[in-house]
């Protein structure tokens, strides 16, 4: 068998698995990054799925990502969440981090909100800050498309030029404001391999390439969400923010921690970005 024929039979047995399962297919999936898995306790919860019990799906070994999909509603609005995400420096390849965006892409998903916690470039960001993605640098030295093409997935040159939604960036942006949030900001999102952290010449050259925020996720759930055609938006919790000619020393717990912290806030303005949606999909 073949590398391609493997992987579409994975995907294929995941997408028959899920569709035999879940109790509706909602058209919108929120995939939550680190610290950042609370909003599923807010879910009216229909159905949860460990990522274990999902054949196919990769296991994440993190600890702060909790590992469920739950299918349930928000404020009235049918939702698929991803309570945790899976990286490239954990040894996933890129299309394994992103097969359970495609198979939910298959089923018929059509929007994903994604979040994850990221170091602040920009010397203007300050930590606690909420960044909505406006473009991003692929720096992973790999792609969940590379490899033969599926056709029925998607072009095999998907046009990259709007990346994220901009209807979804304004609807965020009115949102931040509809929810009295000051520390709310656009910029360009960096993905790193990791899982070491950034060197101070490091930092200092990804400022100079255009990003405000670095990480290590995300990026590949991005790319196959637009190859199956769905809108992106994408929120970056801005956990510290580093100078390189003073770097402070940067660990993990304290990146759980800022989060955490702003985690209420990332949930108010999700839950009013869904809000805005729903109503303009009523009323348009």
């Amino acid at each position: 068998m073949t590398q391609k024929s493997n992987y579409i039979n994975q995907v294929e047995e995941c997408v028959s698995f899920l569709r035999e399962r879940l109790p509706f297919i909602p058209p919108l999936v929120i995939q939550l990054g680190t610290g950042l898995g609370g909003l599923g306790r807010q879910i009216q919860t229909e159905l949860i799925l460990p990522y274990s019990e999902i054949p196919n799906f990769p296991h994440s070994t993190v600890s702060s990502h909790q590992g469920n999909l739950i299918v349930g509603r928000l404020d009235g609005t049918p939702v698929t969440i991803l309570q945790g995400r899976f990286h490239c420096y954990e040894g996933y390849s890129s299309k394994e981090v992103a097969l359970p965006i495609r198979v939910l892409a298959l089923l018929g998903a059509r929007t994903l909100i994604l979040t994850n916690a990221a170091g602040g470039l920009n010397p203007s960001f300050v930590a606690g800050s909420i960044m909505i993605i406006k473009d991003h640098l692929n720096l992973l030295g790999d792609s969940p498309l590379r490899g033969p093409n599926v056709e029925a997935w998607g072009p095999r040159f998907p046009d990259f030029s709007l990346p994220y939604d901009s209807c979804l960036i304004n609807i965020a942006l009115e949102s931040a404001t509809t929810c009295g949030l000051d520390r709310v900001v656009t910029g360009v999102y960096a993905c790193i391999p990791g899982p070491s952290l950034e060197t101070p010449a490091e930092t200092r050259w990804l400022r100079i390439c255009g990003a405000d925020a670095v990480g290590m996720s995300s990026i590949p759930e991005i790319i196959v969400a637009r190859h199956a055609g769905m809108d992106v938006l994408g929120l970056s919790v801005i956990s510290n923010v580093n100078d390189p000619d003073r770097m402070q020393p940067i660990i993990l717990e304290d990146i759980i921690a800022a989060a955490n912290a702003v985690e209420p806030q990332l949930e108010r303005l999700i839950l009013e970005i869904i809000r805005s949606i729903y109503v303009e999909d009523r009323t348009g």
